[in-house]
């Protein structure tokens, strides 16, 4: 990967998680930048993430900074090499936008994420038709084909070999306003009937008369990356793209927030039925 292509997502994990341990070691730039003979400005392009770091300094920084935890060091050697990983999306029609990728990323990456969004079903659980009909209210003809593909592929992450789960709060409203037309209806609820059952799904709804914080939330998702360094990351959704929070305090915020909407939603059992209510009344 060029330097011109960076920093992605993966190089400032790594390039964070490079800082922080020199940092809880209380060395210098230039200590590191002695330790593996180069110039200051190379271990500042690493840490700020980008660069990326070649196999042998990696292994020389790790073993300076005296990590000796087998699995660690696996992990953090797996993410300097993704770095320059060549995945699905990256040919893809250059409408996806960079934010866009980057949440593809982080979503690719994680064996966990957990999905809060007060007005529409998460992508990972909509259907061909649910997602049509968001996207052409949003996005020109020739868009939204290419968008469907991609939401489309996506959702084989919740496949039974994959090393993932989503867990999803959803709120009751949004199953009430799916759409205009009753097959698509039908159809969208049935869905979520099947993918609730999977264990790789945890599908709660937030009912209406939910005891929920008092402020106003956007639309958000809590990734937990495999592996280490385990660091949640937040993405919040809006208009025109994402943004994402990294820092622990924020995450800590967020996290708060999720815990206490899971305590008000209904159980994945009580959601399912729920959503069978809804089935059954709508014909």
């Amino acid at each position: 990967m060029a330097h011109s292509d960076m920093p992605t997502v993966r190089s400032r994990r790594l390039g964070n998680e490079l800082k922080r341990l020199r940092l809880e070691r209380a060395y210098k730039v230039q200590d590191i930048a002695d330790k593996l003979q180069c110039g200051q400005p190379k271990i500042s392009q690493i840490e700020n993430g980008k660069r990326g770091i070649r196999p042998l300094d990696l292994t020389v920084l790790l073993e300076f900074y005296g990590i000796d935890d087998a699995a660690y060091i696996a992990s953090i050697k797996r993410l300097a090499r993704e770095i320059h990983k060549v995945d699905w999306w990256s040919g893809e029609d250059p409408r996806l936008h960079d934010s866009l990728r980057d949440y593809l990323t982080l979503e690719a990456d994680s064996d966990l994420v957990r999905e809060y969004d007060p007005s529409v079903l998460p992508g990972l659980l909509q259907t061909g038709a649910y997602m049509r009909e968001i996207f052409e209210a949003r996005f020109p003809a020739q868009d939204v084909t290419p968008y469907i593909a991609t939401r489309t592929k996506r959702q084989e992450l919740l496949g039974p070999q994959q090393d993932f789960r989503l867990c999803a709060i959803v709120e009751a409203s949004v199953l009430h306003r799916i759409s205009r037309s009753p097959e698509v209806v039908r159809e969208q609820l049935g869905h979520l009937l099947d993918m609730g059952g999977r264990v790789t799904v945890d599908l709660r709804i937030l009912p209406l008369d939910a005891a929920i914080p008092a402020d106003q939330y956007t639309p958000f998702t809590l990734f937990s990356p495999r592996g280490e360094p385990s660091v949640d990351i937040v993405w919040l959704e809006h208009v025109t793209g994402g943004t994402l929070l990294e820092k622990g305090a924020d995450v800590r915020v967020y996290a708060r927030v999720w815990e206490a909407f899971t305590a008000a939603a209904l159980s994945p059992s009580a959601s399912r039925t729920y959503i069978r209510d809804l089935l059954r009344e709508s014909g």
